[in-house]
Parts: structure tokens; C-alpha cells; sequence
């Protein structure tokens, strides 16, 4: 028995050293995140992006807060999300292309949610290919920059079915190398291995997005981003 237990405390040791988690938000403000702070606030513990119909909320494009500590390649990130109407996601692997005198552009990968029933845990790339994977797809993108459907992860109705709305859900991203993965609440949405030498990114900036549109509401809580060290 204790010989057991030393070798699970030196594998425990030695996963501790090629691996660092850290939280990314400190649940009080926004520090170490950049953005139209008219459109981006801290409410109830929460990272909170608004918007209206009128006024200097209304936008004309969709915009970013973005994560200042550095950029993300091979990494997992969790978080929770609550969303009232529209359209939001998590940017990675992406670039920021304009500052942006309403808040900043950024293009690249992104791990979609909405309050709507189509679009919960694809994989979209902003500005970029587009979906490269419905939801309960498993997908490979090859040169042309196509997503072809190689498999299936899941239903998509019944993997909707277990999101709750305008409630918290949990959401995980995984990004190995040229393969990447979406989960909600436990549940796999998405599997694609990108091919696209040209396209695919290897690595890039964080970003919470606001979509633009109707007045919408998008909450992100318990950020957690674990990477190799």
C-alpha cells in the first residue's frame, strides 16, 4: 500500500510539472483584460457584457474583451457562461486585428454559444473559413480549407437538450496541436482536426465576444486555463 501511494505521489509530482493551471479572472474586476468598458463590466462575480438597442451600447459589429496576459496554443480552458438572447463565444488561437474605437476585431477560432437552439459548442472561425463544425460533428479540414464530416461526436438535439437557458452551463475547450474539441456540460459537441497547413492556427489571443444585434446580456464566470508549461 505505501509503495502505491509513493508512486501516485510522483506521478501527481511529475503531471505538476508539465502542466500549470491558473485562474484567468479574478472575480472582482478586469484586470488583465482589455475592452470597451461601456459594453464590459463585473457584475455578481461574473465578467458581463451588454448591450442595447440605442445609445453608445448599441453596436454595428460584433466585439471583444480580450485577455492581455499572452497568447494560448496547446491548452484547455474552463469556464461557465450564461447568455440572455443573441449570440456570444470564446475566441483562441486568434488575432486581434483593430483595436477599434467601440472595442476590438478579432478573427480566429471560436468556441460558439447563443441563446437560440443551432449554433451551442461549434466550432467558427470569425472572420476566417467559417464553421468548421456543426454541432455532433467530428470534422477534418484538409488544404482547400473545407470541413469534411468524418464522424459524429453526438446528437445534436439531444446534446442541446442538457443546456439550460438564460442558466449557467459549463463549457470546455481543448486544444492539441492541430486537433481541437468543444464540451458542454459534460457532453462532447465537436472533434476537428485541421489539415489546413496554410489556415489552421497554431496559436493567438483569448477573447469573450459580444455579438452584434439585438440588445443581448453574456455572462463568463470561473475561467480556469491550463497549459503546458
Amino acid at each position: 500500500m505505501k509503495l502505491q501511494l509513493l508512486a501516485i505521489s510522483a506521478l501527481c509530482a511529475s503531471a505538476s510539472l508539465h502542466a500549470e493551471e491558473k485562474k484567468i479572472f479574478n472575480g472582482k474586476d478586469l484586470t488583465g483584460w482589455e475592452g470597451n468598458t461601456k459594453l464590459w463590466s463585473v457584475q455578481d462575480g461574473a465578467i458581463t457584457g451588454k448591450t442595447s438597442d440605442s445609445g453608445e451600447t448599441k453596436i454595428d459589429h460584433n466585439t471583444f474583451l480580450v485577455w492581455k496576459a499572452g497568447k494560448v496554443s496547446d491548452f484547455e480552458l474552463s469556464f461557465k457562461y450564461r447568455i440572455e438572447k443573441g449570440n456570444s463565444g470564446v475566441q483562441y488561437r486568434s488575432k486581434l486585428l483593430d483595436p477599434g474605437k467601440f472595442g476590438p476585431i478579432v478573427a480566429g477560432y471560436q468556441a460558439d454559444f447563443e441563446a437560440g437552439k443551432t449554433y451551442s459548442g461549434i466550432l467558427y472561425e470569425e472572420r476566417e473559413r467559417g464553421i468548421l463544425a456543426q454541432r455532433g460533428q467530428k470534422t477534418e479540414i484538409g488544404d482547400e480549407g473545407k470541413p469534411k464530416v468524418t464522424g459524429s461526436v453526438g446528437d445534436s438535439a439531444e446534446i442541446q437538450a442538457t443546456i439550460k437557458e438564460e442558466d449557467w452551463n459549463d463549457y470546455k475547450i481543448i486544444a492539441k496541436g492541430n486537433h481541437v474539441q468543444h464540451f458542454i456540460n459534460g457532453k462532447q459537441t465537436v472533434d476537428v482536426t485541421d489539415n489546413d497547413a496554410a489556415h489552421a492556427p497554431k496559436e493567438g489571443i483569448l477573447a469573450l465576444q459580444i455579438h452584434a444585434g439585438p440588445a443581448m446580456v453574456v455572462q463568463f464566470k470561473d475561467l480556469v486555463l491550463k497549459t503546458d508549461k
